[in-house]
């Protein structure tokens, strides 16, 4: 299993996935669309859609405007574009924010509406490391992120998806200070954490020995799963 540092995920994902042999691209859970973005202008033949289901996230993305890049509200569970619409599908951090009972569905939809032989890119975190040490604190994604491992098995099993590739590697993250990762992991807009004073300390408590002269430094373990569709 590798655990080699990646900073850069676009050049791991063209690695994989030969962007420029599949250039209609939907993302679903795309967040602030990050990546989708950077991937837009490095490879000008590429389109991408980009969906989300949180409305205030959805209202910035708007105020945002990229050409050739499209955003519509809507879930995985029920993609409203018509099947073959795409060459390859992004989840970016997304699958385990999908609720448990729809996981299959959500998959199954991602299947219809892929071409044939389209792929799927699953980037997931792995449940360990120091960050996610603080993370389970006050968002303790341990059943989550399992459900999402299993769902991706269960779809390969169906033998709807071939598994073309499964890639493990580390990511950087780093923090100014505490009040920096306060707002970036305690104020998400997708998710309302409302953090008493305890819990707020406990969580202080361990993330201060992390800091450095220059911040606080982490890195995030990572999993793809690349299916392709049968």
């Amino acid at each position: 299993m590798s655990t080699r540092l990646v900073t850069d995920e676009l050049e791991l994902l063209q690695s994989l996935a030969d962007l420029p042999q599949h250039p209609r691209i939907i993302e679903l859970g795309c967040g602030a669309a990050h990546l989708s973005r950077q991937l837009l202008q490095r490879y000008p033949a590429s389109t991408v859609t980009g969906l989300e289901v949180d409305e205030r996230q959805m209202a910035k993305n708007r105020l945002k405007p990229q050409e050739r890049l499209h955003f519509v509200q809507a879930g995985a569970q029920a993609i409203p574009f018509a099947d073959g619409s795409f060459d390859l599908a992004l989840m970016l951090k997304s699958l385990h924010h999908v609720p448990l009972d729809l996981l299959d569905q959500a998959l199954a939809e991602v299947h219809r509406v892929l071409r044939p032989q389209g792929l799927l890119y699953v980037s997931e975190p792995v449940f360990a490391g120091a960050l996610n040490e603080v993370m389970r604190l006050f968002h303790d994604e341990e059943v989550v992120r399992a459900a999402a491992l299993a769902a991706v098995q269960r779809a390969v099993a169906s033998g709807a998806w071939e598994q073309v590739d499964e890639v493990f590697f580390e990511t950087p993250v780093h923090y100014r200070d505490f009040a920096e990762f306060e707002q970036r992991m305690i104020g998400v807009t997708f998710v309302t954490h409302r953090l008493d004073a305890a819990t707020l300390a406990a969580v202080r408590a361990r993330f201060e020995p992390h800091m450095t002269a220059d911040g606080a430094h982490f890195v995030r373990p990572m999993r793809i799963n690349l299916l392709r569709r049968c």
